[in-house]
């Protein structure tokens, strides 16, 4: 992923860099890289050549091109990317609104509002490119969100995937063991197998005790006796790195 920054003050743009790097030690896994640029011309020229980032960290008010003039070249080219632009003045917000920018951040610069949108970037972004489990069905092949998935059970030979909505679906009959069905989801952070005949979505563990788990959709399932250090150990590490 990377980031692109424009303002043509060096102590601005020096600013919103330092911050940048600062939410990064925050959140490593974001994983992003920077790009800067105090001439607005040059950013602008680049954008016509279609070398385009993920998120524009834009300042409004620069001399030849101004930051509307960029967000409009951003748009004529891509739709999703991501634009967050600071400025002295509030005069520009209707025409910020026209290129469906994400925030609008008044200076003197403040690491916090930087930072929230920041949040609000990745979690935008993160919708856009999220992961999904694909799962052979009588009616074929579906495609479902890792965040819709609440549970999954191994009954008989055939996966039940448990949704956040209370839906059911159900695949044919499977083939491979449980854990080769499922690697894809184990491998995701989100995701541990808890017992032979099932896998939970972390992020909806309502309570966990020493033999079983309490799902939000209140669903209670065993912990096998040779998993509990792990699942707990696994639960703590992401309940406190997500929350």
């Amino acid at each position: 992923m990377k980031i692109v920054i424009c303002d043509d003050s060096i102590e601005d743009l020096l600013k919103i860099e330092k911050i940048l790097l600062k939410y990064k030690t925050f959140y490593p896994d974001t994983g992003f890289e920077i790009e800067k640029f105090s001439d607005a011309s040059l950013l602008y020229n680049s954008i016509q050549d279609n070398k385009l980032a993920d998120i524009y960290i834009l300042d409004i008010v620069m001399s030849e091109k101004n930051g509307i003039d960029i967000g409009h070249q951003i748009r004529r080219h891509n739709n999703d990317k991501i634009i967050i632009y600071t400025t002295f003045s509030s005069d520009f917000a209707l025409e910020a609104y026209d290129v469906y920018a994400l925030r609008y951040i008044l200076k003197p610069l403040n690491e916090h509002r930087i930072f929230e949108a920041l949040d609000y970037a990745m979690s935008y972004i993160n919708i856009k490119k999220e992961a999904s489990y694909l799962i052979k069905t009588k009616n074929g092949l579906m495609t479902i969100p890792y965040s819709q998935i609440e549970y999954i059970e191994n009954s008989s030979r055939t996966l039940e995937v448990h949704l956040v909505n209370g839906q059911i679906i159900k695949s044919i009959f499977i083939r491979k063991s449980f854990e080769e069905e499922t690697a894809g989801l184990i491998e995701a952070s989100q995701f541990i197998q808890v017992h032979k005949s099932f896998l939970i979505n972390l992020k909806y563990i309502k309570q966990l005790a020493k033999n079983n788990v309490t799902m939000e959709s209140g669903k209670i399932i065993p912990v096998s006796q040779k998993r509990t250090v792990t699942v707990k150990k696994e639960y703590l590490e992401f309940f406190s790195k997500y929350y």
